[in-house]
Order: structure tokens, then C-alpha cells, then sequence
């Protein structure tokens, strides 16, 4: 754990702090002006008690109160400067530390999306970075410039009386263990503060964004039980590292409170005998504030810097996750594709040993339509998952235009595919925006070609707005139909050479389906297509059909083949005749 905690210290310096050296250089000498010059009071007082009152000697007192406001005035102005520069650095790393860990978690695997929480990972993102502004901000500041105060009141104290030092600092040390072990408790309770924390963010995106589910089946009272549960665990983490802190805080005000006493006893005793003036002993207390002072101050920073490690633990083992593009074998960048697509022999498996797609093997000509067809939970989404590189074959190959897809770099094929969902995300704002996500430079003529092609227009035009009606978070505002139509507009406008289409015409009514089945009549022409569909009069003109059963082909062939065959599709295409 020692180890572990030197190697983030280490990291924390490599990555922060020495890169920006030039500023926190700026920041030490700062520092040092402003330390400097605070004990300008201090020592001034004891030559105000000793020197010019006794002699009074105005002018030198006009001169004394002259240097002091001076100085007071050179460390406020450091001051000032040190938190505006160190701070604005500090606000401006987090916000490079975001976009940076952003960047890496859209880089990353869709299985990788399977095992996490939006909520959480958003966490992860906006909340365990902050810490850093205590490795190079206003905590940097506290913990460097305390030290330095702390040493050099000590050696001016040393300096007044050696004998009442070293009483001082025999609490001071007790105190700097008891700190010690503090921090080594707190340490593990932020990390897990931090996991907590991320849970109880992502149940309550979950819960928000399923607001219409928990309401419909009254389950109300069951979300706010496990919201309760989670609120309250964080509550007790927090309330151990309350009780750490308190503990170095009581313990700080009681062994320093027994030093100031000992301190007044030692003091009035040097004075009563003439070893030590007025003078001296006012500028000892002083100083002595300034040395105790910066060493409990250091018990909060050290709370800070902690807190910050732990966020950045999370952080970079975030960052440590391998991205869709770093494997070493995506090598090839593909040109513009025609489109035809190969399964040679593919099994695939979520968990180990639980294969659910056993020796898939088929081949989709350049323009053609291939539908996949059969229960659910057979394996057809799972196919989908793997033509669009979702997912990575467990074993056998895949290749798009005879090029292995697994070696592929994947924003070059992924840039010549379209994909439209049985439930397609569209995102908060309008319906143009949603519809040029696909292609952010489209000219408007080739959106209002997109717009008239997926048959959009037939329920914008009697919107007030038109195509700059606010849809809500996740098209709320709007039916399953024109939801279906703005993502399939989206497809058109993003121009792909291959098009995968998973349930997009189910749980419509009749005259939606219909609208969509002439927009995706024009989204496919021309290009490859995979199609998924229970609804199988929507796919009787489809080249080849393939009908998958636990995770095999059972049958394939045209509608008119597999009919005459009277096999699995036949009963499953009468059956659906009958309802």
C-alpha cells in the first residue's frame, strides 16, 4: 500500500506538476514573498516593546509602521497573484483532465458500456478529476508554503529561547503521528467514498431517465428505498473520515493548548528573572502561531491531497482501459467499401465457454438485402452486434470487400456504416440537430433530400417550429413513428455503405409502418443491408433470408424458397398471417 501510494505521488508529479513547473515555479516564489513578509509583524513587535518604546523614538516608530503596512501591503498583492495564477491553472486542468478521460471512455469497446453505469461513468468524468486543483492549486499552496513558514519561525524561535522550543516541540511531534495515522485511514475510506459515490449517481440517472416506468407501476417508494440506501451508505463513509479528521483536530487544539500554557509558564518564569524581555516573549507567541498554525492547516491539506489521490486512482485506471483502436493488430485503413460482407465460420461468446452464436457462415453481395429472421434470444441482435464491430468474434473472421474486419482501424469503416435501432437514441434538442448528428457539414438541400426521403416532413410541416421543434430528452415529445423516421433520415444523410436495420418497424400501427417502410425502401437502395425483423412481410423481397435458431442457421434461402420448403419459416411466417 506504501508503495502504491509513493507511485501515485510520483505519477501525480510526473504528469501534473511537472509539466507545468514554469507556473508553480512562479507559485513558489510567491509564496516565499508572501511567508516572508507576514512575519514582518512578529518581528517588528519585539523591537517595538524593546528598542523604540523604551527610547521613544518617533521617527523610528513612524519608520517601523511604515515597513509593516509595506510589507502587509507586498503579501497581500502575492497573495492575491498565487491564487489567481495557481487556481486558474488548477480550474484549467480539470477541464483538460475531463475532455481527456471523455475522449478515452468513448474510445473504449461497447463491452466495456455493457458492464458500467451512465451515472457512474459520468462520475467518473466530472467528479473524480476535481482533485487535482489540490495538487497544484490553493492545497499545493497550503502545504508548500506552510512548511516553509513552519521552518523558518522555527529556526527565529530557536533563535528568542532553545528551551522553550523544544518544549513546543515535543506536542507538535506527538501531533504529526497522530496525523500520520489518520491519514492512513482516510485513505482507503475516499477511495471507496469515491465508488459509492458513483453508484448513487448512477442508480439516480437510471431512475430519472426510467421516470415513466417507475411511475407506471407505482414504484415510486421502491426507487426512493434504494436511493435512501445509497444516500445512507455515503453518509457513513463520510462519517468515518469525519471522525479521523475530528480526531486530529481535538487532539491539535489540545496538545497545542498545553504547549501555550507551558509556554505562558516558562515565559512569565524567564521574565521574572531577567532572561527573556517583553519584547522577546510577545515575539515568541507570535511566531509560534506561525509555526503551529501552517502544521494544522497541513492536517487538512493532507485530507485534500488524499482525496485527490484517490480520485485520480480512479481516474487513471479508467485511463488505463484499452481502446477500441489501440489493439495492435487494426492496422489497415479501409478506402470506400462496396460493401459486400463475409462470415466465415463465427462463434461468438459473452461469457467463456457459453457460446450463443456456434460456425456462422454467409455471405451479403454488394447492394443486397439480407434479413435475419427467428425467436428471440437466438442470435440475430447478437449477428448485428458483430457486422457493425460491436462485438469481436470469439473465433472464425468476419471481412468487409475480403479485408479482415478485426484488423481494420474502426472509425474508417464505421464512417461507411449506418445503423438504425428498433428504439433509436435521439438526443435532447431538435429534430434537425438529431437528423444531422450523421453528417454535421450537410448542405440544406441534402437535408431536406434526407427529410422527404424518410417521409419526416409529413408531421414537421404541421409543426409550428418545423425541423427546429425541441424534441425533449430522448424525443420524448414525439410518437415510436416519427422517432423511427428522424433516425432513419439520420441514416440517409450519413451516406452509408452498409446499413444495418434491427426491429425498425415493430410496435408501430399500420400507417406508420407503412411511411417507414417506404423510407427504408429509399435508405436502402444501393447499399448492403442487414435486416432484423419479427414482422416478416417486411422482408419478402429480401435477397437472402437466414433463419437463426439458439444461435445457429437453421434455414436460408428467398421468401419463396423457404415457403415452398415448409420448414421453421413457414411457420413462423403463417402463424404471423393468421394473428
Amino acid at each position: 500500500m506504501k508503495e502504491n501510494k509513493k507511485n501515485n505521488l510520483l505519477s501525480a508529479f510526473k504528469t501534473i506538476i511537472w509539466p507545468r513547473r514554469k507556473i508553480v515555479l512562479t507559485g513558489l516564489l510567491l509564496i516565499v514573498i508572501s511567508r516572508l513578509t507576514a512575519l514582518a509583524l512578529p518581528l517588528a513587535s519585539k523591537y517595538l516593546l524593546d528598542d523604540i518604546i523604551p527610547s521613544q523614538d518617533e521617527k523610528m516608530l513612524k519608520i517601523l509602521i511604515g515597513g509593516v503596512v509595506l510589507a502587509i501591503a507586498i503579501q497581500s498583492i502575492s497573495s492575491f497573484l498565487l491564487t489567481k495564477i495557481l487556481s486558474v491553472q488548477a480550474q484549467y486542468l480539470i477541464s483538460e483532465l475531463r475532455i481527456q478521460v471523455q475522449q478515452k471512455v468513448l474510445s473504449l469497446p461497447i463491452s466495456f458500456f455493457d458492464n458500467q453505469k451512465s451515472g457512474a461513468l459520468v462520475s467518473r468524468i466530472m467528479s473524480d478529476v476535481e482533485g487535482v486543483r489540490n495538487l497544484i492549486g490553493t492545497g499545493l499552496v497550503q502545504l508548500i508554503g506552510g512548511t516553509f513558514t513552519a521552518i523558518i519561525s522555527l529556526f527565529l524561535l530557536l533563535k528568542i529561547s532553545v528551551g522553550m522550543t523544544l518544549f513546543v516541540l515535543v506536542p507538535v511531534s506527538i501531533f504529526g503521528v497522530i496525523a500520520l495515522k489518520a491519514f492512513k485511514f482516510i485513505r482507503p475510506i475516499f477511495r471507496k467514498r469515491a465508488k459509492i459515490n458513483a453508484e448513487v449517481k448512477g442508480r439516480l440517472t437510471e431512475t430519472l431517465a426510467g421516470v415513466r416506468v417507475i411511475k407506471g407501476f407505482n414504484a415510486e417508494a421502491q426507487e426512493n428505498a434504494t436511493f435512501e440506501k445509497g444516500a445512507l451508505s455515503l453518509f457513513e463513509n463520510v462519517k468515518k473520515s469525519l471522525t479521523a479528521t475530528a480526531l486530529m483536530t481535538s487532539s491539535s487544539a489540545f496538545l497545542l493548548g498545553l504547549a501555550s500554557i507551558g509556554i505562558m509558564g516558562i515565559g512569565g518564569y524567564k521574565i521574572m528573572h531577567g532572561t527573556l524581555t517583553t519584547g522577546e516573549f510577545i515575539s515568541f507567541t507570535l511566531l509560534l502561531g506561525f509555526m503551529i498554525a501552517p502544521i494544522v492547516q497541513m492536517s487538512n491539506v493532507g485530507s485534500q491531497i488524499t482525496d485527490a489521490l484517490a480520485g485520480l486512482d480512479k481516474t487513471e485506471e479508467l485511463m488505463n482501459e484499452t481502446s477500441e483502436d489501440d489493439m495492435p493488430s487494426r492496422t489497415i485503413k479501409l478506402p470506400a467499401i462496396e460493401g459486400s460482407i463475409t462470415f466465415d465460420d463465427v462463434s461468438f461468446a459473452y461469457e467463456e465457454a457459453k457460446e450463443v452464436l456456434h460456425n456462422i457462415s454467409f455471405s451479403a453481395s454488394q447492394g443486397t438485402v439480407t434479413a435475419l429472421v427467428g425467436s428471440s434470444g437466438s442470435g440475430k441482435s447478437t449477428i448485428a452486434g458483430l457486422t457493425a464491430s460491436f462485438l469481436n468474434p470469439s473465433s472464425g473472421k468476419i471481412t468487409i470487400d475480403n479485408t479482415d474486419l478485426s484488423k481494420t482501424i474502426l472509425s474508417s469503416y464505421r464512417n461507411q456504416l449506418g445503423v438504425v435501432l428498433q428504439d433509436d437514441f435521439l438526443f435532447e434538442g431538435t429534430i434537425k440537430e438529431n437528423i444531422v448528428f450523421a453528417n454535421a457539414t450537410a448542405s440544406d438541400k441534402e437535408i431536406k433530400k434526407a427529410v422527404e426521403a424518410a417521409y419526416v416532413n409529413e408531421f414537421t410541416d404541421r409543426f409550428d417550429d418545423g425541423l427546429e421543434t425541441l424534441i425533449g430528452e430522448r424525443g420524448v415529445k414525439l410518437s415510436g413513428g416519427q422517432r423511427q423516421r428522424i433516425a432513419i433520415a439520420r441514416a440517409i444523410l450519413a451516406n452509408p455503405r452498409i446499413l444495418i436495420l434491427d426491429e425498425a418497424t415493430s410496435n408501430l400501427d399500420t400507417e406508420s409502418e407503412a411511411l417507414i417502410q417506404k423510407s427504408l425502401e429509399n435508405l436502402m437502395e444501393g447499399r448492403t443491408t442487414l435486416v432484423i425483423a419479427h414482422r416478416l412481410s417486411t422482408i419478402k423481397k429480401a435477397n437472402q433470408i437466414l433463419v437463426i435458431e439458439k444461435g445457429k442457421i437453421a434455414e436460408r434461402g428467398t421468401h419463396d424458397q423457404l415457403i415452398e420448403k415448409e420448414g421453421r419459416y413457414h411457420n413462423l411466417y403463417t402463424l404471423q398471417a393468421k394473428i
